[in-house]
């Protein structure tokens, strides 16, 4: 993956993370991640296990790089509208994401609590609310911290809740929900 985040890295770095993430997700499509090791994951990237350790402190670590495009996704797809945004309209980027989750469902339950905490809850509730900010300001809309806050916990709490079955709902429906949520919020600060 070439992106800015590895723009200037050294090619072999890339490489070697790319292979130990895909290594990773290739473990955790037949296991749990607790149930991974880093011998399984090094033997499957063909890399050393000082390799693993020069690059990632632990699995965990590992676990969050290798899915950090889905919180880039995440991030894309709830702002993925032009204009004014309309509540009962969602992007279609949002209820697309919401579908692209299921192959790795598992491993991101794993890191991301119902609720929302845990490492890829923190990353993703993080990432929401920087985004927030920038799309108030860009709309106009006065700063609010409060704001911010309450969309990036409102979506990163929903979505960890779906991905561990506490809400019921079909990615479009869901999508539908968490938007007019969204802009609610938006809306309660103006």
């Amino acid at each position: 993956m070439t992106d800015d985040l590895t723009a200037g890295q050294d090619p072999r770095t890339v490489r070697t993370r790319g292979r130990l993430r895909a290594a990773l997700l290739a473990e955790c499509a037949s296991q749990p991640l607790e149930k991974v090791s880093v011998s399984a994951v090094v033997r499957r990237a063909e890399v050393g296990r000082a390799t693993f350790y020069l690059h990632y402190e632990d699995l965990q670590a590992l676990a969050v790089d290798a899915c950090a495009e889905v919180v880039r996704d995440a991030v894309e797809a709830v702002h993925a509208f032009d204009g004014i945004p309309d509540p009962e309209a969602p992007p279609a980027a949002l209820a697309e994401f919401f579908t692209s989750v299921t192959p790795h469902a598992d491993l991101y339950r794993g890191l991301l609590q119902a609720g929302g905490s845990g490492p890829l809850g923190e990353l993703l509730h993080r990432e929401l609310r920087a985004r927030s900010g920038l799309e108030r300001e860009r709309a106009g809309l006065r700063h609010s911290d409060a704001a911010d806050s309450a969309v990036a916990a409102t979506f990163t709490g929903l979505f960890a809740d779906w991905l561990h079955g506490l809400i019921d709902a079909a990615p479009a429906a869901l999508s539908r929900q968490v938007w007019r949520l969204l802009i609610s919020i938006h809306r309660t600060f103006p």
